[in-house]
């Protein structure tokens, strides 16, 4: 019948009937723990923020950054399918994590615009998709009519330097200074606006702060950012 849902299988424990994510692994794999608001970072204690960003003052240009979990098992195998092996209809369940956190869903009703992390035009031509918009789509549609505009083309990608997750932690930084520009056209949509960035991983955060500063020079007044999974950059 329309508007039945149809039975399907958990993607972490192939628990069947249930949700592609189901209540027991997001329980069992996915607890509350307090984290850094500014870089999602673990911490063992209700700290706003971790050691790291309190004395980084490139940090303060993101103003808050949420993720749903650490990049573990299960979730750096969920996304490895979504990013690499052509699964974007992870996006929803993966999404669906991520709104967990209420903070999330006052943000993309708060922010102006919600903006995903680009990708190359080669990385975007073999994949066949941004990973990071099909999040974007997912999550306004999951926040309902309440949710800011996405925009898919506020950044640009410039270059082809390698992709972050081949490159070890103290090659992350220099390897994405100046690749993210915005086009002077879209610069006035951005003059005081607060941007949601969204993307899938961050583990330094250093792909994240370089497409917030390229917006903080387009004129935008605030960038927050979210993402599924924090690494660790040990």
């Amino acid at each position: 019948m329309i508007g039945q849902r149809i039975p399907g299988i958990c993607q972490v424990c192939t628990r069947w009937p249930a949700r592609p994510i189901c209540l027991a692994c997001s329980e069992r794999f996915a607890p509350a723990r307090h984290r850094c608001e500014t870089c999602a970072r673990p911490l063992h204690t209700a700290h706003h923020q971790c050691g790291a960003c309190l004395s980084d003052r490139q940090s303060t240009v993101l103003s808050a950054c949420l993720a749903a979990v650490d990049y573990a098992y299960p979730w750096d195998e969920l996304i490895a399918r979504f990013k690499f092996r052509q699964e974007p209809a992870l996006a929803q369940p993966l999404a669906a994590l991520m709104l967990n956190n209420p903070k999330l869903t006052k943000l993309l009703h708060e922010c102006d615009w919600v903006v995903p992390v680009p990708v190359t035009a080669a990385r975007l031509g073999e994949r066949g998709y941004n990973q990071a918009w099909e999040l974007t789509k997912a999550l306004r549609q999951r926040a309902g009519h309440r949710s800011a505009p996405g925009w898919a083309q506020a950044l640009q990608r410039v270059g082809d330097a390698p992709d972050q997750h081949r490159l070890p932690a103290q090659q992350r930084i220099s390897n994405v200074k100046g690749v993210f520009r915005v086009a002077l056209s879209n610069a006035p949509r951005l003059s005081g606006k607060h941007v949601l960035l969204i993307d899938d991983v961050s583990t330094t955060g250093a792909t994240l702060r370089a497409a917030a500063i390229a917006l903080r020079r387009a004129g935008a007044q605030r960038i927050s950012a979210a993402v599924i999974a924090h690494a660790s950059d040990n």
